[in-house]
């Protein structure tokens, strides 16, 4: 291929190595894959453990407790007996003792324990092995629980536990990432098929889509050395490697099939498509890998794993979007719109609709904003209103069994389910007393605290626990502030779920401003270096908080007030997932300067050509409306399929990315951005004069030959 134009940047300048040496590009791509899946198996993955996720005194009390040799303790199971119809539980009860000591993997049955007002009776036991695997072997125990239940139809018997959660979990999981797997590529490559009405333009995109997604898990195993990983990051990597990496692909191959119907030789339409659409995969790519940058701020494990993989995920994408497909439609030529589908394929899109929708709002820019920022207000309204809370079992489908036995055990027995744990160093000698005065101030605590207070010690008796129920989260300020620091002195920590979960939010309430901060100040430096403009910049940043905040107030209209409830077979609770909120910012504020660089780049290519800033606004968003309603599509489908998966984390992750992807491609870039742009005028493209010293970037690409503009394709 020639070169007759001295092309800049390095969006072009990869383009066009790639097209010299496509084999070596093509080969290079799929020996990077395969390489780096190969020996991410052979290496592994270092998973984060629990007491690195820890923060504040729970994380300490952990460390204490993992130094101090306790023995490791069997998975423990609880099976509840309870009265629905004043029936007498001791049958019952001696059943379930009598069939679980003869059922395989299950030891150390207890003696039932009555509830404080003696509707229930609780029976503990363990599943022998490893607490890791016995989701494995508690199968049997729930049959035998189940078949009681039936002997018993006038009670309630049911049964949970950790190894039965976890099953349950996994279980559900596994199911729901198969069908995930199964539908989440047929539904983005049916709407590409629609997009580019050809079977090869379609497959390009999701075929590199997926070998970006594979390629970034394999290189996390590498990663993982540095930053140990949490399970739910494969799944935040799938969900955004599929959107970014169809995304960018639907960019470049679009620009490039405009640029060669608009009567281009394949050399110059590859040109133009590297520098305009490469050019803002590049800087789309670096804004979103930025952002997500922005959660190691929080110095959580789990946000550190979401960061290491999505900059991955998002590294590995634009680096085959830069290098294997320029390679790829060179090779290729006018045979990517190769197996054409009637009807669906058109040698070019002139845009009606979008054209006269946008004639409508640049007509009346003003009432166009007012109404577009009064849409957005109503939707953002119910996030004066969020809440959050930590994960449970309370989040999977609340018609299942093991949830509805998880629920009636922690009414009855609040103690049984969360205790907090009392980390005592030291216990040394009257320790017991101590114990005993903390017995009595439980007692004291007007019911906030429950019972039985329970105290183990390691081997060494050098470090104590001391068990108890906390009835409410404002247990935990009492424990803490009072009860522990005058039972056990200042030494004394409080761990446990209640605890984790308060210092947890008191870590992202405190990193939360650093990661603001960082994330907006530099998505605004990156648009004002790109676009030269400070309007530009500060307007995107704008734009973009007010699709985050209606993406807010959405997930609280519908998880938190408890919307939809049975579609999206969820039970509303008092709060959204503690690190739901500032994870959807930042993945969100990444995602969508996706539009706005390619959408943006359009403009100023229009007014860098000498088109008023109107006239160049009705262009760029006119011609790139088809393809940023097909990637918002894209993007859409994919993050809506996660909303079926069980857990509410990932339905809340799905349907939060969803409508804020639909908004921003709608509202925002359709209206709001338009008629902003319209309003600003030539305020739009202004810099002050000390900041003249910024790069110059080219925008328009080299032009295609007026007289062949119209003409058809050509082979290659």
């Amino acid at each position: 291929m020639e070169n007759p134009e001295r092309v800049k940047g390095i969006a072009a300048r990869a383009a066009l190595w790639s097209a010299r040496h496509r084999a070596l590009a093509i080969i290079g791509w799929i020996v990077f894959v395969v390489g780096v899946t190969v020996l991410s198996g052979q290496l592994g993955t270092i998973e984060a453990k629990g007491v690195d996720q820890g923060h504040g005194d729970s994380k300490k009390a952990d460390l204490i407790v993992e130094a101090a040799g306790f023995p490791e303790r069997p998975a423990g199971e609880m099976v509840i007996v309870q009265n629905r119809a004043g029936t007498d539980r001791a049958a019952a009860l001696a059943d379930v003792a009598a069939e679980l000591k003869k059922t395989p993997d299950v030891i150390d049955v207890q003696p039932p324990i009555q509830s404080p007002d003696g509707r229930s009776s609780l029976v503990t036991f363990s599943i022998g092995g490893d607490a890791e695997t016995a989701s494995e072997r508690v199968q049997p125990s729930l049959d035998t629980v189940a078949r009681v239940q039936a002997a018993h139809p006038d009670l309630y018997i049911a049964q949970g536990g950790d190894a039965s959660g976890d099953k349950l979990i996994g279980d559900d999981l596994d199911e729901g990432l198969h069908r995930l797997s199964l539908l989440s590529i047929p539904v983005t490559l049916g709407i590409l098929l629609v997009a580019f009405g050809a079977v090869v333009a379609a497959l390009l995109p999701v075929a590199l889509a997926i070998m970006a997604v594979v390629a970034a898990m394999g290189l996390l195993a590498f990663a993982s050395r540095l930053a140990p990983t949490v399970d739910t990051t494969a799944h935040v990597m799938l969900l955004v490697g599929l959107a970014v990496g169809v995304d960018y692909c639907l960019f470049y191959i679009r620009r490039e099939r405009d640029e060669r119907r608009a009567g281009a030789d394949p050399h110059r339409a590859l040109v133009i498509a590297a520098q305009t659409s490469g050019r803002s995969i590049w800087v789309s790519g670096l804004t979103v890998i930025v952002a997500m940058a922005g959660m190691f701020l929080t110095y959580d494990a789990t946000f550190v794993s979401f960061a290491v993989g999505t900059i991955l995920v998002v590294a590995t994408a634009v680096l085959g979007s830069l290098t294997v497909l320029p390679a790829l439609l060179s090779a290729l030529g006018d045979r990517v719109d190769a197996v054409k589908i009637p009807g669906l394929y058109r040698r070019r899109s002139d845009g009606r609709v979008w054209n006269g929708f946008l004639r409508v709002v640049l007509a009346k820019p003003l009432i166009s904003a007012v109404l577009a920022v009064g849409a957005l207000a109503v939707l953002a309204a119910p996030a004066l209103d969020l809440r959050t809370k930590g994960e449970g079992i309370e989040d999977l489908s609340p018609t299942a069994p093991i949830v509805q036995a998880y629920l009636a055990v922690d009414k009855a027995f609040p103690s049984e389910i969360s205790p907090a744990e009392i980390v005592v160093p030291n216990p040394g000698g009257g320790f017991e007393q101590k114990v005993d005065g903390f017995r009595t101030a439980v007692e004291s605590s007007d019911g906030r605290l429950a019972g039985p207070v329970e105290v183990r010690l390691n081997p060494a008796g050098t470090v104590a626990i001391v068990s108890v129920g906390l009835v409410d989260k404002e247990a935990l300020t009492l424990l803490r502030g009072d009860l522990v620091p005058a039972a056990f002195g200042s030494s004394a920590l409080v761990t446990g779920e209640a605890a984790g979960e308060a210092d947890f939010n008191a870590r992202l309430d405190a990193s939360m401003p650093w990661v603001f901060g960082f994330v907006l100040g530099l998505a605004f430096l990156l648009l004002l270096v790109s676009f030269r403009s400070v309007v530009v910049a500060l307007t995107g940043v704008v734009l973009n908080l007010l699709s985050v905040a209606a993406a807010y107030g959405m997930l609280v209209f519908v998880f938190q007030y408890g919307h939809f409830e049975s579609a999206l077979d969820f039970q509303a609770s008092d709060g959204i997932v503690n690190w739901m909120p500032l994870f959807l910012f930042i993945i969100l504020f990444g995602l969508s300067m996706d539009y706005h660089v390619f959408v943006l780049s359009r403009i100023r290519e229009g007014h860098d050509r000498g088109l008023a800033t109107r006239e160049a606004v009705r262009e760029g968003i006119g011609r790139t409306a088809g393809v940023i309603t097909s990637a918002a599509v894209v993007m859409v489908a994919v993050f809506a399929l996660f909303a079926t998966l069980p857990l509410a984390s990932t339905k809340q992750l799905g349907i939060g990315l969803a409508a804020a992807v639909l908004l921003d491609a709608t509202i925002i870039r359709a209206v709001l951005l338009p008629a902003v742009m319209a309003l600003l005028g030539e305020k739009n493209w202004w810099l002050p004069r000390w900041l003249g010293w910024l790069p110059q970037i080219a925008h328009e690409p080299p032009q295609a030959p007026a007289e062949a503009r119209d003409r058809e394709l050509t082979p290659v």
